[in-house]
Order: structure tokens, then C-alpha cells, then sequence
């Protein structure tokens, strides 16, 4: 398949999810203050997409955020930042530690009124939507069913969302996410990492699934329970669920044509020095969508959010300028991948 070209119809993509003001200490000690989430997962598709193809990021903040986050958009010409509203003056703030490079301690300080079918009333003739929760209220089923039940859309949906609740304090824990039966119909493409593919594991308790080993070998070893819940998810109604690995890339799970589990592992885009890791799953989900609807294969999604993730990783998490143009990331992946029947340039 050749690479993308401006032969496409003019797209729609709507990110779905908040914008937090993040206030973040890293591994090795530095503070700082950023927005974060939906606003990395935007100017990722910016990236990608055309200067006539529209990016709609749906998000709810304060009042106080929503002049600074529409002015940070305004350099991006195919951000439509309407669908930014503060009418109820409440938006996400988020305090993260990290422990290491990839462990963080979150608590979250503020909270967004959630996104509702309301919300993306007028967006129904998108292309995709791109659901980016970090807390299990953001982005509803309700919601997400609504699209589905209206639209043609492709639906990606981060897991991170429904698998992540609050205490009372503002301690974002882990949650099982029991009722995942009556979400699964609505999404057509489910990412998640190995910390909330644990969240899903099904027919057991939830200390049985704390206590699995979770590592993934040089050898690219995966679990039996992890190909159980990929079939899980498939088999209602999912066209495919893919694990990011942190440093070993991705594993992209599908369906063949009689129904059989394909696994496909997708190495990782290399990154010479990794900056901060903030926003890198973000970027993958935004990378997943655009490769999903260019070229209609999974495995080149996943190239494609293994590109953007690396390359959000190479600056501090207050960049967005590290984002390469369509043609420089295409490259990057010919580079990583080859040239194949269904990759860029091929």
C-alpha cells in the first residue's frame, strides 16, 4: 500500500477525554507544571493528519484553563478548539510522582464534569472518536453507546479510564472493571497497558490477578490469561485489543476469518534517550487511530502508536513541538519495520 496521500477525503477525529493540569516530580527530582491527556492525544493527530482534516478535542475545564489551553491550540490550524467548553467550571488537576522511568503515584486534585452524549451531539459524522479517560467517570458507557448507536465511527478507547477509580482522598487506584460485558460492543479498538489488562483478567478474583507475574520476557513470552481476555474482549464485539509493553513495544490481538486469535508483536520504535515517559500512551492512542483509519490494519496502527509514543518520550512532558511531520514518522517506521505490503512507502 502506498503511503498516505492528500487523495483522502478532508477527515474528522473528535479526542474525547480531559485536559488536566498536571503537576508532576520526576524520577530524578525535577517539578513542574503542565496540561496533559487529551491535549498530547490532539497535537499528535495534528501531526499526522492534514492541514484540511479537523481534529475536535472534547474536553471539560476550569475557567481558568480554558483561555491558556485554546491558546496553546491556536498554532495547530487543524485543531477546532470548540468543543473546549467551562461552563460548569470544573476540569481535571492531577498531582504525579514518579517512582521510576514508568511508575508513578497519581492523586487526582480536581475533577471535570464528565462528557456526555450531549457533548458530541454535533461531531456524529466524525470518522473517529478517540476516548482518552484517566478516571472512570470521564467518558461514560452511556456515551460511548450513544456514538456507536449513531455514527460510523471507529471507536479507540484507552482502558486506563475504566480501570482507574479515586478514593476519597484523590487516590487514583486501580479498580476491577466488572462491568466491562455492556462496554465492549461499543469499542472497536481497546488499548490498554499490562497494569490495566489486570483490572480485566476474567473469572478470577481480583487478589488471584495481583498476584500474576506480569513480566514480559526478551523472548516476548505472554500469558495464557492474556490471550484469554483478548478473546473475551473479541468475542464481544471488539476488532482488537492492543497491550502496549513499555519497552518491548506492543501486542496487537484480532480475530481471523474463522474466528481464530491472531497475536501480533510489534517491536518498538527505539528512543536514544527517553526525556519523560508523561503522555507517551496518550500519543500511542492518537498514532493507533490515525494508522487504523489510513491504511484499515491493526498491526500498522500499532506502528504507528509505537511512533508516537517514542517520539513523545524524547522532550520533557511540557513539549509538544516533538511530534514529527507525517512524512519524518513514516520514515521513522520504514526505518524500524521494513517496508511491507501494508506500510508506508511500501
Amino acid at each position: 500500500m502506498a503511503t498516505d496521500t492528500k487523495s483522502h477525503k478532508s477527515r474528522k477525529v473528535a479526542v474525547l477525554g480531559p485536559m488536566p493540569r498536571d503537576q508532576i516530580v520526576t524520577d530524578d527530582g525535577e517539578r513542574f507544571e503542565k496540561y496533559g491527556c487529551a491535549l498530547y492525544t490532539a497535537v499528535a493527530l495534528s501531526a499526522l493528519l492534514d492541514a484540511d482534516d479537523t481534529i475536535v478535542p472534547v474536553t471539560h475545564v476550569r475557567r481558568e484553563d480554558e483561555g491558556p489551553l485554546k491558546q496553546i491550540l491556536a498554532s495547530f490550524p487543524n485543531i477546532d478548539t470548540s468543543g473546549i467548553t467551562s461552563s460548569a467550571d470544573q476540569g481535571d488537576g492531577v498531582e504525579l510522582r514518579y517512582i521510576e522511568q514508568n511508575r508513578r503515584v497519581e492523586r487526582q486534585t480536581s475533577f471535570m464534569n464528565p462528557i456526555l452524549p450531549a457533548d458530541v451531539a454535533s461531531l456524529l459524522d466524525a470518522d473517529a472518536f478517540v476516548c482518552v479517560p484517566i478516571t472512570d467517570y470521564e467518558v461514560g458507557q452511556a456515551t460511548l453507546r450513544h456514538i456507536k448507536e449513531h455514527s460510523g465511527a471507529t471507536v479507540v478507547l484507552d482502558a486506563h479510564g475504566p480501570t482507574t477509580t479515586l478514593t476519597r482522598s484523590g487516590e487514583r487506584q486501580p479498580r476491577v472493571w466488572a462491568d466491562q460485558d455492556i462496554w465492549l460492543p461499543y469499542v472497536d479498538i481497546l488499548k490498554m497497558n499490562l497494569d490495566e489488562a489486570r483490572s480485566m483478567w476474567v473469572g478470577e478474583s481480583a487478589e488471584m490477578r495481583a498476584d500474576r507475574p506480569r513480566q514480559i520476557t526478551e523472548e516476548k513470552q505472554i500469558t495464557d490469561e492474556l490471550r484469554d481476555l483478548a478473546h473475551y474482549c473479541l468475542d464481544r464485539g471488539v476488532g482488537a485489543v492492543c497491550v502496549t509493553l513499555d519497552e518491548h513495544g506492543c501486542v496487537c490481538f484480532s480475530l481471523d476469518a474463522s474466528g481464530g486469535l491472531t497475536e501480533a508483536f510489534v517491536d518498538p520504535v527505539p528512543v536514544e534517550h527517553v526525556v519523560d515517559t508523561t503522555g507517551a500512551g496518550d500519543s500511542f492512542a492518537a498514532g493507533l487511530a490515525y494508522g487504523y483509519l489510513a491504511y484499515r490494519d491493526y498491526v500498522v496502527a500499532c506502528q504507528y502508536g509505537n511512533a508516537m509514543g517514542a517520539q513523545r518520550c524524547t522532550g520533557p512532558g511540557t513539549a509538544l513541538n516533538v511530534y514529527l511531520s507525517r512524512a519524518e514518522t513514516e520514515q521513522q517506521i520504514r526505518a524500524t519495520y521494513g517496508p511491507g505490503p501494508s506500510r508506508p512507502g511500501a
